[in-house]
């Protein structure tokens, strides 16, 4: 990777958010590079179909999802290099990005990062990803109509997504390891008297089975006696928290209390310069309709911020 070039925008991150970001700043004729350490997609690449993006009624799967936001792009002339980047120096007008290959020089940046969702760590979970464990109720949770699912966690997401879930499933049981759900009163009521939910009080998933099909059940234990049990289920849900793909950025850009990059709604963070899109972003809602549209907002307003380099200069 050539250490002269001056990019008009580096974008971090090859989701959703990054490849829209790539998209509008190369078709509004930027000089943008796209770095992505793995493969284009994100967190798509963890699921086998998108039923919930506008434009596919019979829905799409993710490895096609990812192909065309990446042909569009390309036909705009994005620049793509599969490469990690471990360092950051934002402070100055030119930005630079330490990566094994060499650093590359920005006048501006966007963090599409993405987060990742907490894993239980349990035996079957990585076997039976996408085959049945899944941790986007929204994303999947058609897929189980009229079958037994579990959500593991008592937050407010778990409790919210469960209630979710009985649109669609037969019967929802939500794992919990304490003997009181920790979400806001009014969803915890709102679950607590749904017939069509079990919560299993303190309990953790031990073992999460399945076979060529997919999930077949749980292995349950008991916090209390450690006693085992198991739990029929064809699909599992697990919301035990997110974690920012965030570790390797500076402190200055500043982040909410769960380590979220905190921007306005230009998708500017604190530092000039330096924006963000997609799930690493502090937001309510995070789906592939929601990151591409950060995407395009950031791209647009980097490069209105590079535009008014220029007229400084």
């Amino acid at each position: 990777m050539t250490t002269t070039a001056l990019y008009d925008m580096v974008i971090v991150g090859g989701g959703p958010a990054g490849l829209a970001a790539a998209l509008y700043g190369c078709r509004a004729r930027f000089k943008t590079l796209l770095v992505e350490r793995i493969g284009l997609g994100g967190q798509l690449l963890t699921y086998e179909k998108v039923d919930n993006y506008p434009g596919f009624p019979e829905g799409v799967t993710t490895s096609e999802l990812i192909e065309l936001f990446k042909a569009q792009a390309v036909r705009f002339g994005m620049e793509h290099r599969s490469v990690e980047v471990t360092g950051l120096e934002l402070s100055n007008s030119v930005k630079v990005l330490h990566t094994p290959e060499g650093p590359v020089r920005a006048k501006a940046v966007i963090l599409a990062t993405g987060c990742t969702p907490r894993k239980l760590q349990v035996k079957g979970e990585a076997e039976f990803t996408g085959r049945g464990v899944s941790y986007c109720a929204i994303c999947d949770g058609p897929f189980y109509r009229n079958q037994e699912v579990a959500v593991i966690g008592g937050g407010d997401t778990a409790v919210e997504e469960a209630v979710y879930l009985t649109k669609f499933a037969a019967h929802v049981h939500i794992i919990h390891r304490r003997d009181t759900l920790r979400a806001i009163k009014i969803l915890q009521e709102e679950a607590l008297a749904n017939p069509k939910i079990t919560v299993h009080w303190n309990r953790i998933v031990a073992e999460i089975l399945g076979g060529p099909q997919g999930v077949t059940g749980l292995v349950l234990q008991d916090t209390t006696t450690s006693a085992l049990s198991q739990l029929d289920v064809s699909g599992v849900f697990v919301f035990v928290g997110l974690l920012p793909n965030t570790q390797w950025i500076p402190e200055d850009v500043r982040r909410d209390n769960l380590g979220f990059l905190i921007t306005d709604d230009h998708m500017a963070t604190s530092v000039a310069g330096v924006f963000a899109a997609g799930d690493v972003r502090s937001k309510s809602l995070r789906q592939i309709v929601t990151a591409v549209g950060d995407g395009a907002t950031a791209a647009f307003s980097a490069g209105r911020y590079v535009e008014s380099l220029a007229h400084q200069g």
